[in-house]
């Protein structure tokens, strides 16, 4: 709940201040070996076939907060009207080595400008098969994953939901160990 309200708040203060918001925004490119991408398909209150390339593509992650596990996000390419489409992946279980499968995640979407948030509320509905982390450089990592959803992923307003039946990922993390 207390995370919900965190984005929900963050979400409103970027629709209050863009400006100050895109300044900060990173520069577009998710990894510099020019190979990052998120493919997902959503299906329910919008049917999507993600397919984001590195360039249309913003990513970063690190360690979760509580420290099991990692956080990764992905924004895709700004719609005509500005908005974008940002995936968050908690995935919980193994915090370190070099490859792991079948590790609970926690996903929420963020439709950023709609004030439209969807999450999955816990680990128990979605699972990566398979993660792989590889240096980049001293203290940035490559991550790629695939899983998918057996559940839901539901609005927080409790009004409609999307499943995200599959999705893969190549992205970036910060290390920190």
């Amino acid at each position: 709940m207390l995370m919900t309200m965190l984005v929900a708040l963050a979400l409103s203060d970027c629709a209050r201040h863009p400006a100050a918001h895109a300044a900060a925004a990173p520069v577009a490119g998710c990894l510099p070996t020019h190979d990052g991408y998120l493919r997902a398909r959503l299906r329910g209150a919008r049917n999507l076939d993600i397919d984001w390339r590195n360039n249309d593509l913003q990513c970063d992650g690190g360690p979760r907060p509580d420290g099991h596990g990692i956080r990764l996000a992905f924004a895709g390419p700004p719609q005509a009207d500005g908005h974008r489409l940002r995936f968050v992946f908690g995935i919980g279980g193994q915090a370190s080595g070099d490859s792991a499968g079948a590790l609970p995640a926690n996903v929420t979407i963020i439709f950023e400008g709609e004030s439209k948030l969807y999450s999955t509320r816990g680990e128990d509905k979605c699972t990566i098969d398979q993660l792989t982390r590889s240096p980049l450089t001293t203290h940035t990592l490559r991550v790629v994953g695939r899983g998918f959803c057996i559940a839901p992923v539901a609005a927080v307003d409790g009004g409609d939901a999307l499943l995200l039946s599959r999705f893969d990922f190549a992205g970036t993390m910060i290390d920190t160990e």
